[in-house]
Protein backbone atom coordinates (compact mmCIF):
# COMPACT_ATOMS: atom_id res chain seq x y z
CA UNK A 1 0.00 0.00 0.00
CA UNK A 2 1.56 3.48 -0.92
CA UNK A 3 1.68 6.34 1.43
CA UNK A 4 -1.10 8.19 -0.42
CA UNK A 5 -3.38 5.44 0.08
CA UNK A 6 -2.75 4.95 3.89
CA UNK A 7 -3.67 8.35 4.34
CA UNK A 8 -6.66 8.09 2.55
CA UNK A 9 -7.25 5.01 5.05
CA UNK A 10 -6.54 7.09 7.93
CA UNK A 11 -9.16 9.75 6.94
CA UNK A 12 -12.43 7.49 6.33
CA UNK A 13 -14.14 6.51 9.91
CA UNK A 14 -14.84 2.78 9.06
CA UNK A 15 -18.70 2.13 9.19
CA UNK A 16 -18.76 -0.05 11.76
CA UNK A 17 -16.90 2.38 14.08
CA UNK A 18 -18.38 5.39 13.13
CA UNK A 19 -21.95 4.13 13.82
CA UNK A 20 -21.04 2.85 17.22
CA UNK A 21 -19.52 6.15 18.71
CA UNK A 22 -22.80 7.66 17.12
CA UNK A 23 -25.37 5.47 18.74
CA UNK A 24 -23.17 6.38 21.76
CA UNK A 25 -23.86 9.93 21.35
CA UNK A 26 -27.04 9.22 20.31
CA UNK A 27 -28.32 7.44 23.56
CA UNK A 28 -27.83 10.56 26.01
CA UNK A 29 -30.11 12.45 23.15
CA UNK A 30 -33.09 10.37 23.08
CA UNK A 31 -33.96 6.97 24.74
CA UNK A 32 -36.64 6.26 21.78
CA UNK A 33 -34.85 6.67 18.99
CA UNK A 34 -33.25 2.84 18.32
CA UNK A 35 -37.09 1.91 19.04
CA UNK A 36 -37.88 3.70 16.51
CA UNK A 37 -35.16 2.48 13.57
CA UNK A 38 -35.97 -0.90 14.79
CA UNK A 39 -39.50 -0.55 14.13
CA UNK A 40 -38.58 1.37 11.09
CA UNK A 41 -36.40 -1.30 9.34
CA UNK A 42 -39.05 -3.56 8.07
CA UNK A 43 -41.73 -0.89 7.05
CA UNK A 44 -40.00 2.10 4.76
CA UNK A 45 -39.53 1.23 1.13
CA UNK A 46 -38.57 4.54 -0.54
CA UNK A 47 -37.92 5.60 -3.80
CA UNK A 48 -35.63 8.41 -5.06
CA UNK A 49 -36.02 10.45 -8.34
CA UNK A 50 -33.21 12.09 -9.18
CA UNK A 51 -30.11 12.04 -11.40
CA UNK A 52 -27.65 9.27 -10.53
CA UNK A 53 -24.24 8.20 -10.87
CA UNK A 54 -22.38 7.87 -13.70
CA UNK A 55 -24.01 11.14 -14.49
CA UNK A 56 -21.44 13.60 -13.60
CA UNK A 57 -23.86 15.57 -11.30
CA UNK A 58 -23.80 17.72 -7.79
CA UNK A 59 -27.28 16.23 -7.49
CA UNK A 60 -26.65 12.29 -8.33
CA UNK A 61 -23.87 12.42 -6.08
CA UNK A 62 -26.16 13.33 -3.17
CA UNK A 63 -28.49 11.01 -4.16
CA UNK A 64 -26.44 8.54 -3.85
CA UNK A 65 -25.32 9.27 -0.69
CA UNK A 66 -28.71 9.74 0.76
CA UNK A 67 -30.18 6.39 -0.68
CA UNK A 68 -27.05 4.67 0.83
CA UNK A 69 -27.29 5.82 4.10
CA UNK A 70 -30.91 5.75 4.77
CA UNK A 71 -30.39 1.90 3.25
CA UNK A 72 -28.32 1.43 6.48
CA UNK A 73 -30.78 1.13 8.55
CA UNK A 74 -33.28 -0.28 6.55
CA UNK A 75 -31.79 -3.85 5.77
CA UNK A 76 -34.92 -5.35 5.07
CA UNK A 77 -36.13 -2.78 2.59
CA UNK A 78 -34.81 -1.84 -0.73
CA UNK A 79 -34.15 1.40 -2.28
CA UNK A 80 -35.22 2.41 -5.74
CA UNK A 81 -33.84 4.78 -8.08
CA UNK A 82 -35.53 6.43 -10.47
CA UNK A 83 -33.73 8.01 -12.56
CA UNK A 84 -33.32 11.02 -15.13
CA UNK A 85 -31.39 10.56 -18.22
CA UNK A 86 -30.80 12.34 -21.63
CA UNK A 87 -32.82 10.58 -24.24
CA UNK A 88 -29.69 9.69 -25.97
CA UNK A 89 -27.51 8.41 -23.98
CA UNK A 90 -26.46 5.06 -22.50
CA UNK A 91 -25.62 5.16 -18.55
CA UNK A 92 -24.06 1.91 -16.58
CA UNK A 93 -26.41 2.37 -13.41
CA UNK A 94 -25.89 0.26 -10.59
CA UNK A 95 -28.84 -2.44 -10.35
CA UNK A 96 -30.50 -0.18 -7.56
CA UNK A 97 -31.42 2.16 -10.99
CA UNK A 98 -35.02 0.19 -11.44
CA UNK A 99 -36.72 2.68 -14.23
CA UNK A 100 -35.49 5.31 -15.93
CA UNK A 101 -37.37 8.87 -17.00
CA UNK A 102 -36.33 10.38 -20.39
CA UNK A 103 -35.73 14.15 -19.64
CA UNK A 104 -37.19 15.42 -22.09
CA UNK A 105 -39.91 12.84 -23.02
CA UNK A 106 -42.66 14.24 -21.01
CA UNK A 107 -44.67 10.36 -21.12
CA UNK A 108 -41.89 8.84 -19.76
CA UNK A 109 -43.08 10.94 -16.26
CA UNK A 110 -46.36 9.70 -16.40
CA UNK A 111 -45.04 6.02 -17.03
CA UNK A 112 -42.77 6.26 -14.37
CA UNK A 113 -45.55 7.57 -12.08
CA UNK A 114 -47.56 4.50 -12.73
CA UNK A 115 -44.62 2.24 -11.94
CA UNK A 116 -43.91 3.36 -8.55
CA UNK A 117 -47.98 3.75 -8.09
CA UNK A 118 -47.97 0.02 -8.92
CA UNK A 119 -44.55 -0.82 -6.96
CA UNK A 120 -44.64 -1.91 -3.35
CA UNK A 121 -42.79 1.48 -2.80
CA UNK A 122 -43.98 3.58 0.15
CA UNK A 123 -42.48 7.25 -0.44
CA UNK A 124 -41.01 8.93 -2.74
CA UNK A 125 -37.88 11.55 -2.32
CA UNK A 126 -37.50 13.96 -4.95
CA UNK A 127 -34.33 16.06 -5.81
CA UNK A 128 -35.30 19.15 -7.51
CA UNK A 129 -33.45 21.30 -9.33
CA UNK A 130 -35.34 22.98 -12.26
CA UNK A 131 -32.36 22.03 -14.79
CA UNK A 132 -32.38 18.43 -14.01
CA UNK A 133 -35.75 17.88 -15.17
CA UNK A 134 -37.68 18.45 -18.51
CA UNK A 135 -39.67 21.17 -20.25
CA UNK A 136 -39.60 25.03 -19.39
CA UNK A 137 -37.77 25.46 -15.95
CA UNK A 138 -38.25 21.61 -15.42
CA UNK A 139 -41.98 21.98 -15.19
CA UNK A 140 -42.53 17.76 -16.81
CA UNK A 141 -41.55 17.37 -12.84
CA UNK A 142 -45.11 18.60 -12.06
CA UNK A 143 -47.15 15.86 -14.47
CA UNK A 144 -45.07 13.32 -12.52
CA UNK A 145 -46.00 14.77 -9.17
CA UNK A 146 -49.89 14.86 -10.79
CA UNK A 147 -50.24 10.92 -11.74
CA UNK A 148 -48.15 10.19 -8.15
CA UNK A 149 -50.15 8.17 -5.78
CA UNK A 150 -47.89 7.82 -2.85
CA UNK A 151 -46.74 10.27 -0.41
CA UNK A 152 -43.70 12.43 -1.73
CA UNK A 153 -40.92 14.22 -0.26
CA UNK A 154 -39.40 16.76 -2.07
CA UNK A 155 -35.50 17.56 -1.32
CA UNK A 156 -34.63 21.06 -2.87
CA UNK A 157 -31.41 21.93 -3.90
CA UNK A 158 -32.56 25.34 -5.68
CA UNK A 159 -34.45 28.19 -4.20
CA UNK A 160 -34.28 30.89 -5.63
CA UNK A 161 -35.34 34.62 -3.96
CA UNK A 162 -36.11 36.06 -7.15
CA UNK A 163 -37.50 33.12 -9.60
CA UNK A 164 -39.30 33.80 -12.79
CA UNK A 165 -42.82 33.71 -12.83
CA UNK A 166 -42.76 30.21 -14.02
CA UNK A 167 -40.32 28.95 -11.92
CA UNK A 168 -42.00 30.38 -8.69
CA UNK A 169 -45.17 28.47 -10.24
CA UNK A 170 -43.57 25.34 -10.47
CA UNK A 171 -42.24 25.45 -6.98
CA UNK A 172 -45.56 26.63 -5.11
CA UNK A 173 -47.24 23.20 -6.86
CA UNK A 174 -44.42 21.18 -5.62
CA UNK A 175 -45.68 22.39 -2.24
CA UNK A 176 -49.23 21.77 -3.07
CA UNK A 177 -48.43 18.34 -4.01
CA UNK A 178 -45.70 16.88 -1.61
CA UNK A 179 -46.13 16.36 2.24
CA UNK A 180 -42.60 18.18 3.13
CA UNK A 181 -40.24 20.40 1.46
CA UNK A 182 -37.03 19.54 2.85
CA UNK A 183 -34.03 22.50 2.76
CA UNK A 184 -30.69 22.56 3.70
CA UNK A 185 -30.45 25.47 5.90
CA UNK A 186 -32.98 28.15 7.60
CA UNK A 187 -32.67 30.83 4.92
CA UNK A 188 -34.36 28.31 2.49
CA UNK A 189 -37.13 27.79 4.83
CA UNK A 190 -37.82 31.52 5.17
CA UNK A 191 -37.62 32.34 1.14
CA UNK A 192 -40.44 29.48 0.99
CA UNK A 193 -42.94 31.30 3.73
CA UNK A 194 -41.86 34.75 2.18
CA UNK A 195 -41.55 34.33 -1.13
CA UNK A 196 -43.34 31.07 -2.26
CA UNK A 197 -46.18 31.01 0.79
CA UNK A 198 -45.62 27.96 0.85
CA UNK A 199 -47.51 26.12 4.59
CA UNK A 200 -44.88 26.72 6.99
CA UNK A 201 -46.15 22.98 8.10
CA UNK A 202 -44.86 21.47 5.23
CA UNK A 203 -41.29 22.86 5.24
CA UNK A 204 -38.13 21.37 6.86
CA UNK A 205 -34.78 21.73 7.32
CA UNK A 206 -32.08 18.71 6.80
CA UNK A 207 -28.67 19.89 6.12
CA UNK A 208 -26.66 18.34 3.59
CA UNK A 209 -24.49 15.34 4.48
CA UNK A 210 -20.86 15.08 4.62
CA UNK A 211 -18.44 12.04 4.90
CA UNK A 212 -16.89 10.80 8.37
CA UNK A 213 -13.71 12.17 7.76
CA UNK A 214 -10.68 12.11 10.79
CA UNK A 215 -9.02 15.23 10.97
CA UNK A 216 -5.27 14.49 10.02
CA UNK A 217 -2.54 17.16 9.83
CA UNK A 218 -2.30 18.86 5.84
CA UNK A 219 1.31 18.24 6.23
CA UNK A 220 0.89 14.34 6.41
CA UNK A 221 -1.32 14.06 3.26
CA UNK A 222 0.83 17.15 1.82
CA UNK A 223 3.83 14.74 2.05
CA UNK A 224 1.76 11.47 0.14
CA UNK A 225 1.06 14.24 -2.68
CA UNK A 226 4.29 15.33 -3.23
CA UNK A 227 3.38 18.94 -1.96
CA UNK A 228 5.27 19.14 1.07
CA UNK A 229 6.48 22.81 0.73
CA UNK A 230 3.36 24.29 -0.58
CA UNK A 231 0.73 26.50 1.05
CA UNK A 232 -2.39 24.58 -0.29
CA UNK A 233 -5.42 26.45 -1.29
CA UNK A 234 -8.20 24.83 -3.20
CA UNK A 235 -11.67 24.80 -5.28
CA UNK A 236 -13.32 21.91 -6.06
CA UNK A 237 -16.22 20.99 -7.86
CA UNK A 238 -18.16 20.77 -11.45
CA UNK A 239 -16.16 23.69 -13.30
CA UNK A 240 -18.82 26.54 -14.76
CA UNK A 241 -18.25 30.22 -15.05
CA UNK A 242 -20.70 30.92 -12.44
CA UNK A 243 -17.45 29.58 -9.98
CA UNK A 244 -16.05 32.49 -9.89
CA UNK A 245 -12.53 30.65 -10.37
CA UNK A 246 -10.79 33.48 -12.17
CA UNK A 247 -11.02 35.77 -9.16
CA UNK A 248 -9.15 33.56 -6.85
CA UNK A 249 -6.24 32.82 -10.03
CA UNK A 250 -6.45 36.81 -9.97
CA UNK A 251 -5.58 37.05 -6.16
CA UNK A 252 -2.29 34.51 -6.42
CA UNK A 253 0.08 37.27 -7.45
CA UNK A 254 -0.27 38.75 -4.33
CA UNK A 255 -0.69 35.82 -2.09
CA UNK A 256 3.16 34.38 -3.66
CA UNK A 257 4.33 38.02 -2.73
CA UNK A 258 4.02 36.72 1.24
CA UNK A 259 3.84 33.16 0.19
CA UNK A 260 6.29 32.17 -3.24
CA UNK A 261 5.52 27.99 -2.37
CA UNK A 262 1.78 28.57 -2.35
CA UNK A 263 -0.21 26.62 -5.00
CA UNK A 264 -3.88 27.22 -6.34
CA UNK A 265 -5.45 23.32 -6.65
CA UNK A 266 -8.75 23.46 -9.01
CA UNK A 267 -9.78 20.41 -8.83
CA UNK A 268 -13.15 18.61 -10.98
CA UNK A 269 -13.81 18.54 -15.14
CA UNK A 270 -16.30 21.02 -16.68
CA UNK A 271 -19.70 21.00 -16.08
CA UNK A 272 -20.89 18.41 -18.79
CA UNK A 273 -23.84 20.47 -19.78
CA UNK A 274 -21.82 23.01 -20.24
CA UNK A 275 -19.13 21.52 -21.63
CA UNK A 276 -21.64 20.05 -24.28
CA UNK A 277 -22.98 24.06 -25.30
CA UNK A 278 -19.48 25.61 -24.96
CA UNK A 279 -16.97 23.33 -25.02
CA UNK A 280 -13.57 24.09 -22.46
CA UNK A 281 -14.11 27.97 -23.14
CA UNK A 282 -14.22 28.91 -19.61
CA UNK A 283 -11.49 26.46 -18.85
CA UNK A 284 -9.38 27.96 -21.65
CA UNK A 285 -9.87 31.61 -20.42
CA UNK A 286 -8.62 30.42 -16.99
CA UNK A 287 -5.52 28.59 -18.96
CA UNK A 288 -5.22 32.15 -20.52
CA UNK A 289 -5.25 34.07 -17.50
CA UNK A 290 -2.76 32.17 -16.11
CA UNK A 291 -0.64 32.29 -18.81
CA UNK A 292 -0.22 36.30 -18.76
CA UNK A 293 0.43 36.38 -14.87
CA UNK A 294 2.98 33.78 -15.36
CA UNK A 295 0.90 31.20 -12.75
CA UNK A 296 2.10 27.94 -14.62
CA UNK A 297 3.44 26.98 -11.31
CA UNK A 298 1.34 28.12 -9.32
CA UNK A 299 -2.21 26.42 -10.50
CA UNK A 300 -2.86 23.14 -10.86
CA UNK A 301 -5.69 21.76 -12.69
CA UNK A 302 -7.08 18.53 -11.85
CA UNK A 303 -9.25 17.80 -15.02
CA UNK A 304 -11.51 14.76 -13.70
CA UNK A 305 -14.73 13.82 -11.85
CA UNK A 306 -12.57 12.96 -8.82
CA UNK A 307 -13.85 9.93 -6.40
CA UNK A 308 -14.74 10.73 -2.90
CA UNK A 309 -11.49 9.22 -1.56
CA UNK A 310 -9.16 11.40 -4.09
CA UNK A 311 -11.49 14.25 -3.26
CA UNK A 312 -11.11 13.86 0.73
CA UNK A 313 -7.56 12.97 -0.10
CA UNK A 314 -7.00 17.06 -1.82
CA UNK A 315 -9.37 18.28 1.22
CA UNK A 316 -7.28 17.01 3.95
CA UNK A 317 -4.19 18.93 2.47
CA UNK A 318 -5.82 22.13 2.11
CA UNK A 319 -4.46 24.94 3.72
CA UNK A 320 -7.55 27.36 2.80
CA UNK A 321 -10.60 26.16 0.83
CA UNK A 322 -12.39 28.95 -1.11
CA UNK A 323 -15.51 29.06 -2.53
CA UNK A 324 -15.52 32.32 -4.95
CA UNK A 325 -19.06 31.92 -6.17
CA UNK A 326 -20.98 34.64 -8.21
CA UNK A 327 -25.13 33.82 -7.53
CA UNK A 328 -26.09 35.35 -4.11
CA UNK A 329 -29.15 33.17 -4.55
CA UNK A 330 -27.14 29.66 -4.19
CA UNK A 331 -29.16 28.09 -1.54
CA UNK A 332 -26.62 24.81 -1.37
CA UNK A 333 -23.44 23.76 -2.21
CA UNK A 334 -22.29 19.84 -1.60
CA UNK A 335 -18.32 21.49 -2.38
CA UNK A 336 -18.51 23.76 0.86
CA UNK A 337 -20.43 21.07 3.17
CA UNK A 338 -17.63 18.84 2.07
CA UNK A 339 -14.88 21.34 2.96
CA UNK A 340 -16.54 21.81 6.32
CA UNK A 341 -16.94 18.27 6.76
CA UNK A 342 -12.68 17.84 6.63
CA UNK A 343 -12.41 20.22 9.18
CA UNK A 344 -10.92 23.18 6.68
CA UNK A 345 -10.46 26.82 7.08
CA UNK A 346 -12.88 28.28 4.63
CA UNK A 347 -13.54 31.55 2.64
CA UNK A 348 -16.29 32.02 0.71
CA UNK A 349 -18.72 34.71 -1.32
CA UNK A 350 -21.58 35.59 0.82
CA UNK A 351 -23.91 33.45 -0.74
CA UNK A 352 -27.00 32.28 1.24
CA UNK A 353 -26.03 28.73 2.12
CA UNK A 354 -22.20 30.18 2.78
CA UNK A 355 -24.04 32.89 4.85
CA UNK A 356 -25.73 30.74 7.31
CA UNK A 357 -23.21 27.77 7.32
CA UNK A 358 -20.35 29.96 7.90
CA UNK A 359 -21.49 32.18 10.75
CA UNK A 360 -20.31 32.44 14.35
CA UNK A 361 -16.48 31.47 13.27
CA UNK A 362 -16.52 28.74 11.25
CA UNK A 363 -15.25 30.75 8.51
CA UNK A 364 -14.65 34.33 6.60
CA UNK A 365 -17.08 35.85 3.96
CA UNK A 366 -15.08 37.65 0.99
CA UNK A 367 -16.59 39.94 -1.27
CA UNK A 368 -18.38 38.84 -4.60
CA UNK A 369 -15.37 39.38 -7.57
CA UNK A 370 -12.84 40.50 -5.72
CA UNK A 371 -9.14 39.39 -6.24
CA UNK A 372 -7.94 41.99 -3.40
CA UNK A 373 -10.50 40.42 -1.10
CA UNK A 374 -9.42 37.15 -2.02
CA UNK A 375 -5.62 37.62 -1.46
CA UNK A 376 -6.15 39.55 1.68
CA UNK A 377 -8.34 37.05 3.66
CA UNK A 378 -6.17 34.02 2.10
CA UNK A 379 -2.93 35.95 3.86
CA UNK A 380 -4.76 36.86 6.99
CA UNK A 381 -5.41 33.28 7.83
CA UNK A 382 -1.85 31.44 6.65
CA UNK A 383 -0.35 34.02 8.65
CA UNK A 384 -1.91 33.52 11.57
CA UNK A 385 -2.22 29.63 13.12
CA UNK A 386 -4.54 30.89 15.49
CA UNK A 387 -7.09 31.78 13.18
CA UNK A 388 -6.52 29.03 10.90
CA UNK A 389 -7.34 26.66 14.02
CA UNK A 390 -9.99 28.08 15.41
CA UNK A 391 -11.88 28.03 11.57
CA UNK A 392 -10.97 24.24 11.40
CA UNK A 393 -11.78 23.19 14.80
CA UNK A 394 -15.77 25.26 14.75
CA UNK A 395 -16.22 23.87 11.08
CA UNK A 396 -15.21 20.09 11.48
CA UNK A 397 -17.60 20.35 15.16
CA UNK A 398 -20.13 22.05 12.85
CA UNK A 399 -20.40 19.50 10.34
CA UNK A 400 -20.34 16.19 12.76
CA UNK A 401 -24.13 16.26 12.81
CA UNK A 402 -24.24 16.60 9.07
CA UNK A 403 -22.36 13.47 8.84
CA UNK A 404 -24.27 10.96 6.30
CA UNK A 405 -25.26 8.73 9.17
CA UNK A 406 -27.20 11.22 11.10
CA UNK A 407 -28.75 12.85 8.11
CA UNK A 408 -29.92 9.21 6.84
CA UNK A 409 -31.69 9.36 10.16
CA UNK A 410 -33.60 12.89 10.09
CA UNK A 411 -34.62 11.46 6.44
CA UNK A 412 -35.53 8.05 7.50
CA UNK A 413 -37.79 10.08 10.56
CA UNK A 414 -38.99 12.44 8.11
CA UNK A 415 -40.15 9.29 6.22
CA UNK A 416 -41.83 7.68 9.32
CA UNK A 417 -43.40 10.60 10.38
CA UNK A 418 -45.09 11.05 6.56
CA UNK A 419 -46.26 7.48 6.21
CA UNK A 420 -48.06 7.55 9.60
CA UNK A 421 -49.79 10.49 9.02
CA UNK A 422 -51.14 9.10 5.91
CA UNK A 423 -52.44 6.24 7.29
CA UNK A 424 -49.59 3.69 5.10
CA UNK A 425 -47.54 2.90 8.80
CA UNK A 426 -50.01 2.24 11.14
CA UNK A 427 -49.50 3.56 14.89
CA UNK A 428 -48.72 0.89 17.07
CA UNK A 429 -50.56 0.32 20.75
CA UNK A 430 -49.27 1.86 23.90
CA UNK A 431 -47.95 -1.13 26.24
Amino acid sequence: MSETDKVADMTFVPEEFALRDEVRWLKSEDLNLFSFIRQSMNKIEPAYVSTYPPSECGIATFCKDVATSVAKYTPFSKPTIVAIKREHEIEPYERVVRYQILKEDRQSYLDAAKYINDSSIDIVNLQHEYGIFGGDDGEYVLDFLHALKKPAVVTLHTVLHSPSPNQKRITQEMGKMCEVMVVMVKTGRNILLDGYSVDPAKITVIPHGVPNVHRVASSTVKRALGMADRQIISTFGLINRGKGIEYVIKAMPKILEKYPNAIYLVLGETHPGVRKHEGESYRNMLTEIISELGLEEHVRFNNRFLSLSELVRYLCATDVYVTPYLSKDQISSGTLAYALGCGKATLSTPYLYAEEVLADGRGILIDFQSPESVSDTVIKVLDDKDLRESLESAAYHYARRAAWFNVAISYLDLFDRVLRRSGVIKEEPTL
